[in-house]
């Protein structure tokens, strides 16, 4: 088995009822969502200790401060940003990252918005 199989081996199916309209949608919805859902243990830590080492302010704030922490942290630092892409794009097969060149801006608009909803939902959750 070769690189680009294993990869699509190991994510997880996602259903959605919703079929995609244009191949940006596609890409998000069989590409992007599964690569989130498998990274997600991983994702979650990554952004625990991101916190940790700013001296933990994010657990002493109300929700609606950690949901928009959780969204500028992300959005604004951008060293961080891009190594949470990296994470996400490394499990990429060489077709899918190369349809994501041709939409890069794009995708990674829907990328890190999905990513940010997945950690703010989680998150919260987690430091009541």
């Amino acid at each position: 088995m070769n690189r680009e199989e294993n990869l699509r081996k190991i994510r997880p199916t996602i259903n959605l009822e919703i079929q995609a309209e244009s191949e940006v949608e596609q890409f998000q919805n069989e590409v992007l969502r599964p690569i989130l859902k498998l990274q997600n243990d991983l994702l979650m830590q990554v952004f625990i200790q991101y916190c940790h080492q700013r001296k933990g302010l994010f657990f002493k704030l109300s929700e609606k401060d950690k949901s928009l922490y959780i969204d500028q942290s992300i959005r604004k630092d951008m060293k961080f940003k891009h190594y949470l892409e990296g994470i996400i794009a490394g499990h990429f097969t060489l077709e899918e990252y190369q349809l994501f060149l041709q939409n890069e801006e794009e995708l990674t608009k829907r990328m890190i918005h999905l990513l940010i909803q997945r950690l703010q939902s989680q998150l919260l959750l987690l430091t009541k």
